[in-house]
């Protein structure tokens, strides 16, 4: 089992929160993003940047990924890809996709689309919370505990 981050868009604050769980428990931890990062000295942390362009990153993941991995992303079309291929995807916010939701998900996303190309503001996401945060963690310890059943 690995982890696998969207690392472009994600919170500093939850790629902490993946540092410290992947080097207590010793899973391969991969942030993938166009740009360099910085990221601790660790055995079980890496990078891999990937050119700049339009879903590099997305479509990297999805090739990389195995089934049972888990993926950190906000980017719900690459949820819906990682599900197809067995992964677990996971947002920042602390939200498990699942078969059930991401349906719902792509229809809502593709709605707030035609809005903003219509020229309807729609504005951006909240800011991550302390309780966003927390819930991030907790589902996040979740997976793992599900993880260490399975290998154990």
């Amino acid at each position: 089992m690995a982890i696998w981050v969207d690392a472009d868009a994600c919170p500093n604050v939850i790629k902490d929160i993946l540092f410290r769980a992947a080097e207590r428990t010793q899973i391969p931890l991969t942030l993938v993003a166009n740009q360099n990062l910085r990221v601790p000295p660790s055995r079980v942390i890496r990078t891999l940047r990937v050119a700049a362009g339009f879903d590099v990153a997305d479509n990297e993941i999805v090739r990389l990924c195995q089934p049972g991995d888990l993926v950190i992303t906000a980017d719900i079309p690459l949820a819906a890809e990682v599900l197809a291929k067995g992964g677990v995807a996971l947002n920042p916010r602390g939200e498990c996709y699942s078969e059930a939701t991401i349906r719902e998900r792509l229809t809502m996303r593709d709605f707030m689309d035609t809005l903003r190309a219509s020229g309807i503001q729609t504005g951006g996401p909240d800011s991550l919370s302390q309780r966003d945060r927390q819930h991030f963690a907790a589902e996040l310890e979740k997976w793992l505990l599900r993880v260490k059943r399975q290998q154990g």
